[in-house]
């Protein structure tokens, strides 16, 4: 299984409406056990970030008015990728989380930008 990145509005009742992936944007976050080998690991943590460790024990779910900070929380992760995937459980592969972790990491970012354009969220999931 894999963990998906989607933006969401809210409605007037309460509920969320997913929107529909754009054509030529991907939602692809990462592999299910991402949630608590990479997003929700210590070198993640060590990095200061708050949203993304939420992922280690459920999903995550970014409202409107905390995706700007969110989107920070990303950059920060993006400057801090080879610390992030030298201090990742160390049965994965190295190489190949330095292959997928950038394009996982560029959805994320993608999704959180579309949502800031349309005053929506961002759910990881």
């Amino acid at each position: 299984m894999s963990l998906s990145v989607d933006v969401f509005l809210v409605g007037e009742d309460g509920r969320i409406r997913v929107l529909e992936v754009p054509d030529g944007c991907s939602d692809l976050a990462g592999f299910e056990r991402w949630r608590t080998t990479v997003w929700g690991s210590q070198a993640v943590r060590s990095s200061g970030a708050r949203f993304f460790p939420v992922l280690a024990d459920g999903d995550l779910r970014v409202d409107a008015d905390q995706v700007r900070a969110f989107r920070r929380e990303c950059a920060v992760l993006r400057e801090n990728l080879e610390e992030i995937v030298a201090g990742v459980e160390p049965g994965m592969a190295a190489d190949r989380l330095r292959g997928q972790l950038p394009a996982r990491l560029a959805n994320i970012e993608d999704a959180a930008r579309r949502a800031e354009e349309v005053g929506g969220g961002v759910l990881v999931w």
